[in-house]
């Protein structure tokens, strides 16, 4: 089906005046719609949902549903209280001409349509404290319009994601194969990567036996916390919006909290060949939590605040573990341009693991302070 035809089946008003590939997503097909009359112009974003990714793609529109329905009604009434301090945005759903929130093609693929959050942008990486603060404000202002869903109304979209333990029997699997131990024997830094990881088993479990104890609560989190799905006002220089939304789901915030901070606080990246280069900054990390517990201190815990510490070293250790075990099972995973791209990525995640432990102390008391 021609992509005119396809976003002309959604209730759009106005006429069609360019449709072109937009963002630079990895995941799914994506293409920016200009609708032009008499007096408005409108902008929205037509996507296929990637089948690959997600098996089910009406499940994701069913879980982006309840989520943008949730979200929208809890800032609708915020904004007549007077509560926020700048305008929030989401993005939303804008139903086919059948009343459907998406439409299926020929083929069997799920496209949808969804409004553009206007008058803003989303970085590749970290500005500077200041857009780190408010990195921190857009996603602790998500997870505290999330606070009180049920999990339960989600639909898990991707099943064992960020379970920790999960993928330490997967690498623990990998060990033991013909390959891995060949690639081991012959790689002095590979061997160092897997006492590294056997020093720190212990790490891989700790908010999974926190949640087992009761300490920490299922609630909602984003799944992809990334700087370029926060979205910044071109105007005000505030954060805006959270996009990207097909992650979101049941688990613990911490994750998203962790993960957000290895990305921001690695100004170095995870492509990086020279370890002395990947340090975590702790500027920026204070930067962020000063934003995030700005708008989600209110409904945290103190068992949440506790183990905020312990995400922000376990996150880069996930991912060290995920780049490290796909480097020993022969890249069948994260895509690569040569063999021992993984076995790097897999060195700057636990340096940058290293650099988060050497600095414990002092990223403690400044979580403490706030």
């Amino acid at each position: 089906m021609e992509l005119t035809i396809l976003v002309n089946k959604f209730n759009i008003k106005g006429r069609l005046v360019s449709l072109t590939p937009f963002g630079n997503g990895n995941i799914n097909d994506t293409f920016l719609a200009i609708y032009r009359n008499t007096f408005t112009e409108t902008q929205v974003v037509l996507q296929k949902v990637n089948r690959n990714v997600f098996p089910e793609p009406k499940v994701i529109m069913d879980n982006m549903h309840e989520v943008t329905r949730h979200c929208h009604e809890k800032l609708e009434a915020d904004s007549k209280s007077g509560r926020d301090d700048r305008v929030w945005q989401m993005p939303r759903i804008v139903k086919a001409k059948n009343s459907l929130d998406y439409v299926e093609d020929e083929k069997g693929d799920v496209w949808r349509v969804i409004t553009k959050i206007m008058s803003a942008h989303a970085f590749d990486l970290a500005q500077g404290p200041e857009h780190a603060m408010e990195c921190g404000a857009v996603l602790g202002h998500f997870h505290y319009l999330i606070s009180d869903m049920d999990p339960a109304c989600i639909t898990d979209p991707l099943p064992g994601f960020h379970i920790t333990s999960g993928y330490l029997k997967k690498y623990d699997k990998t060990l033991v194969t013909k390959g891995a131990k060949e690639l081991l024997g012959a790689s002095v830094e590979a061997k160092r990567l897997a006492k590294f990881v056997e020093e720190r088993r212990d790490l891989a479990l700790c908010l999974e036996k926190a949640q087992k104890k009761g300490e920490l609560v299922k609630r909602m989190f984003h799944g992809d916390p990334k700087v370029n799905n926060i979205m910044i006002d071109d105007v005000t220089g505030k954060g805006t919006a959270m996009i990207d939304l097909d992650t979101v789901s049941p688990g613990l915030i911490h994750m998203d909290f962790g993960d957000a901070l290895r990305s921001i606080c690695n100004p170095a990246g995870e492509e990086e060949t020279n370890l002395a280069k990947v340090v975590f900054d702790e500027d920026l990390c204070m930067a962020f939590c000063k934003g995030y517990m700005r708008e989600a201190g209110a409904f945290l815990t103190p068992a949440d605040r506790e183990y905020l510490f312990d995400s922000i070293r376990l996150l880069p250790f996930e991912l060290g573990i995920r780049f490290f075990q796909d480097y020993l099972a022969g890249n069948v995973y994260f895509k690569t341009t040569q063999p021992e791209q993984n076995l790097n990525r897999a060195r700057v995640q636990f340096r940058l693991c290293e650099s988060i432990e050497a600095r414990e102390r002092s990223i403690r008391a400044v979580l403490k302070k706030l």
